[in-house]
């Protein structure tokens, strides 16, 4: 398989060591339902996690939950309900959403607040080392010091500066060296959680909350970690300033990022207000609609969201469905050309939209045979449910060539 790499900014191949592979994807904050945007990149890393299982290698999926964090204070407090509560009633609604999606589930889902005593320890290294201070009861790295910062994102300073603000880093905290450094802890405020530490009764900042859990389930170096492209800056540029600074160096071996889902002109997303939530599409459609739907978009091109597309990709699964009631069966090498074809886009960094056109061939090549059979053939079963199953698509079954119900 390859895959591109943003710290390369080139695809290449994708090297397991040995016959296991550990993957980390950044989750949700737990303060509002999934959303399509959520969906688009979760449905990436579950297509690599099927496609590297279905080549023989023990794959260890990891996806966090940051259930501690501004938003999730802001919320509380919005809705007088306790943060740990909204939490719990929101990874239960997102868990759901992603299993009727048909996601592979995860196997380790670690909270923020089970490992804040690790993150306490990690940033009392970095302020042993000197690549961290304290202020105020608050502790920040300190940019400056760690020369490759900038590197994955290879962003100019007043571009990182911009960023910053944008996604809510505050460069004009007067308690900073350099508008650039990041929080590693925070001084509680009276409403909110607290934990112990050397600076202050507070909590963790969110960047050393990621680092502190990759590496806790996974070991170093860390596969393959990513998350949406949003992500690069300021959030996985601090990740590997801490963490290699902390003395895990390489931190990634391969960082995959996905591109944005947009809609109503915008970036999808809980400030905008422009959300669809998948659970809203799995009120019209199965679940394996919107993966068709999502599937039908390179990860790597941003999109914007079309309510008839999703028809389209409904009208879709309902062609696949027809295809596998058909009966009949291919030619072994035609249907052997089919899923060499597939899995060859699949390798070809993720080309989904051109999976999706080998699978439409084959399925009209079923309907067109009109239940004849080749002497050998191969049922349509046989051709087709693999390949729907590598991009996480589940139709009913057939029982004597009559759709499931």
């Amino acid at each position: 398989m390859q895959l591109h790499d943003t710290a390369s900014r080139a695809v290449v191949p994708f090297e397991p060591r040995g016959d296991r592979v550990g993957i980390y994807v950044c989750g949700i904050t737990p303060y509002a339902a999934a959303h399509l945007g959520h969906a688009f990149t979760y449905h990436v890393f579950d297509v690599v996690q099927r496609r590297l299982i279905e080549s023989g290698l023990r794959v260890r999926s990891v996806r966090n939950i940051t259930d501690v964090d501004d938003d999730m204070m802001r919320v509380a407090r919005e809705r007088g309900a306790d943060y740990r509560v909204i939490g719990d009633e929101e990874v239960e609604r997102f868990d759901r959403d992603m299993s009727d999606l048909g996601l592979l589930p995860v196997d380790s889902a670690p909270r923020a607040t089970e490992h804040v005593s690790e993150m306490v320890e990690w940033i009392k290294r970095l302020v042993d080392q000197g690549f961290a201070y304290a202020r105020d009861g608050w502790v920040y790295f300190e940019t400056r010091l760690f020369p490759g910062y900038g590197r994955l994102s290879r962003l100019d300073r007043n571009a990182m500066l911009r960023l910053s603000r944008d996604r809510g880093a505050d460069p004009d905290d007067p308690r900073k060296r350099d508008p650039l450094d990041f929080v590693l802890w925070q001084a509680s405020l009276p409403d909110e959680p607290r934990w112990p530490s050397p600076w202050s009764e507070g909590r963790p900042g969110w960047h050393i909350e990621c680092t502190v859990m990759s590496t806790g389930e996974l070991g170093t170096p860390i596969d393959i970690h990513g998350g949406g492209d949003d992500l690069i800056y300021p959030h996985h540029e601090s990740e590997i300033a801490q963490a290699e600074a902390g003395g895990v160096a390489p931190y990634v071996r391969h960082w995959v990022h996905v591109a944005m889902v947009r809609h109503m002109g915008e970036k999808m997303s809980k400030s905008l207000g422009n959300l669809v939530y998948v659970r809203e599409l799995l009120e019209h459609v199965p679940g394996a609609s919107v993966r068709l739907l999502l599937a039908g978009h390179h990860y790597r091109t941003s999109w914007t969201y079309d309510p008839e597309e999703l028809q389209v990709a409904d009208a879709r699964r309902a062609r696949y469905e027809e295809a596998l009631s058909a009966g009949g069966g291919l030619d072994p090498d035609e249907s052997a050309e089919f899923q060499r074809q597939f899995r060859d886009r699949i390798d070809d960094d993720l080309d989904t939209p051109g999976a999706l056109r080998v699978l439409d061939l084959a399925a009209s090549a079923v309907i067109h045979q009109g239940g004849r059979r080749h002497p050998e053939g191969v049922p349509p079963e046989d051709v087709l449910r693999p390949l729907l199953s590598l991009l996480g698509i589940r139709l009913a079954p057939i029982h004597g060539g009559v759709q499931a119900v």
